[in-house]
């Protein structure tokens, strides 16, 4: 990224509060794209998100629903965003130097839960498609390697035994997608091929280190064509070694469900291993976790969305101005009146 490209795209930074990292991802990352009024998305984190809008707020009241101002302000700010959504606060439509702007604000904490252990699947589903790092005080970039290599992992698990580049990444860019209710109403069912295709270089760049060593363990192959064809086999242990590298969390949850038993770890110590039985099973047990962590994110997350942004902005932000959007809004009413009755309104989204 050339430096007149990269002021522009940070200009916003500049009207902030001091942040500890930013990261710029979506459209506006496209190497041919020249839409000057397409968003520029970032992901800010913050140690205490409370105090950082209370800052932001003197400074930049215009960028939140008046409402949230005027009844409780940063602490209301950031409960809707913990006890409604998925941790984060964002403001869309934020004009600034001829360009729009949305930036999500998270606790440094939360953000590191995420990319680390999938807490959510929401800002670790964002990190694990091509992004910019722009202030990164405390290396997120390095800890994202992780949730990198744990994307490949589930995504080669839900693959067949031969498939090409471009399926590999289309799988690991729709592991964040799938349930995502967004999908469902309102966003480009042809969404996740486009992301693909036009950053494709920008994928092989990021998982280019993973699948060599990949392949240096033995647990695929590659044959060149057109464009590069890759292979696995469904032997046990090749599943076995990938499911290793899902986050600890998921593999409670695949463990509850397929089965455990302990193996010694080599320092007198017994570890939990998940009790694989057939690579299909493995692959159906994770698609259905994944599943429900992304629809009971993206339904908090429509929620948190339509109510900081109001009802214009919501429906502008999470779909087209038509049907598909009043669609988005019965859901959202839906959620809100499962709220008065549900201690867990989130799992009417999920079996």
């Amino acid at each position: 990224m050339d430096g007149d490209k990269r002021l522009e795209l940070t200009s916003l930074l500049e009207i902030l509060p001091p942040v500890e990292f930013c990261c710029i991802y979506g459209s506006s990352l496209h190497p041919n794209n020249l839409d000057k009024t397409s968003m520029i998305d970032y992901i800010l984190g913050v140690a205490d998100p409370r105090q950082w809008h209370a800052e932001n707020l003197k400074m930049n009241p215009s960028h939140y629903a008046s409402w949230m101002v005027r009844l409780g302000g940063a602490r209301l700010i950031t409960d809707v965003a913990d006890d409604i959504g998925v941790g984060v606060h964002f403001n869309p439509f934020i004009a600034h130097n001829d360009r729009r702007f949305k930036y999500g604000v998270v606790r440094m904490h939360d953000l590191v839960q995420d990319v680390l252990g999938w807490e959510r699947f929401y800002l670790s589903g964002r990190l694990q498609k091509p992004v910019t790092f722009v202030l990164d005080y405390l290396g997120i970039a390095e800890l994202n390697s992780v949730n990198l290599k744990a994307a490949t992992s589930a995504a080669l698990l839900l693959l067949p035994s031969k498939f090409n580049e471009e399926e590999l990444y289309a799988k690991i860019c729709g592991l964040s997608y799938m349930g995502d209710i967004r999908m469902l109403f309102a966003e480009d069912k042809n969404k996740v091929k486009k992301i693909v295709q036009g950053q494709f270089n920008l994928f092989q760049t990021m998982y280019k280190p993973i699948l060599e060593e990949y392949a240096a363990k033995d647990l695929l192959r590659f044959s060149s064509s057109a464009q590069i064809n890759i292979m696995q086999d469904s032997k046990l242990s090749t599943v076995s070694s990938l499911v290793s590298s899902l986050p600890r969390q998921l593999k409670g949850l695949m463990g509850s469900k397929l089965g455990e038993h302990k193996i010694s770890d080599g320092a007198d110590r017994k570890a939990q291993m998940v009790v694989i039985n057939s690579k299909e099973e493995v692959a159906e047990c994770v698609r259905k976790i994944l599943r429900r962590k992304v629809t009971v994110s993206s339904a908090r997350q429509v929620v948190a969305g339509v109510l900081t942004g109001g009802v214009v902005h919501g429906v502008k932000y999470l779909g087209k101005q038509n049907d598909e959007g009043l669609q988005i809004l019965d859901v959202v009413d839906f959620i809100l009146l499962q709220n008065l009755q549900l201690k867990c309104p989130w799992d009417i989204w999920v079996d």
